[in-house]
């Protein structure tokens, strides 16, 4: 019998109330991505079926993407290694040769962000944020939402993808 999405299981030990559903789209998508790419090939999760981006793309643009909105949430700008890791995300990792480390990487990354869920206060949630070069501005609250928006964008075009690949 398939569990209940996380959101339907109960509230996350730790996490303040109204980041509950942060934290539980951050573990739907992990859960996502270990059912979905570790039955996978390498050559699966490189495939660019149509000229579409790979699942290897999504699983390391979300999490590079959550690494910088959660940088800007802590107040900060992001440093010339995130810059240049964002600038090498569209190319081949020869760092995660197998899928299990590309998965690892991708949960390592929703790891570091629960840790960062748990340790924000409700009270600094509607705090002013900026975002970017240009520091467009946005709270706590919103970079954490949106990171958990975003991430769900990609876990979803992972499942399509597999889809066509598989």
């Amino acid at each position: 019998m398939t569990p209940p999405e996380v959101w339907l299981r109960g509230p996350i030990p730790g996490v303040a109330p109204l980041l509950q559903p942060v934290a539980h789209s951050l573990l739907q998508c992990r859960e996502e991505i270990e059912s979905h790419v570790l039955s996978l090939t390498p050559a699966q999760t490189r495939a660019r079926p149509g000229g579409a981006a790979s699942i290897e793309y999504h699983v390391v643009h979300a999490a590079g993407s959550l690494d910088r909105l959660l940088t800007y949430a802590r107040g900060e700008q992001l440093s010339e290694t995130q810059r240049d890791a964002l600038a090498a995300e569209s190319g081949v990792r020869t760092d995660l040769q197998s899928v299990a480390a590309l998965v690892e990487f991708f949960t390592a990354a929703v790891d570091r962000a629960l840790e960062q869920v748990r340790s924000t206060p409700e009270g600094t949630l509607l705090e002013a944020r900026e975002v970017g070069r240009k520091r467009l501005p946005t709270t706590v609250l919103g970079l954490l939402f949106h990171a958990a928006e975003h991430t769900q964008r990609h876990t979803g075009q992972v499942a399509t993808t597999v889809r066509m690949v598989g």
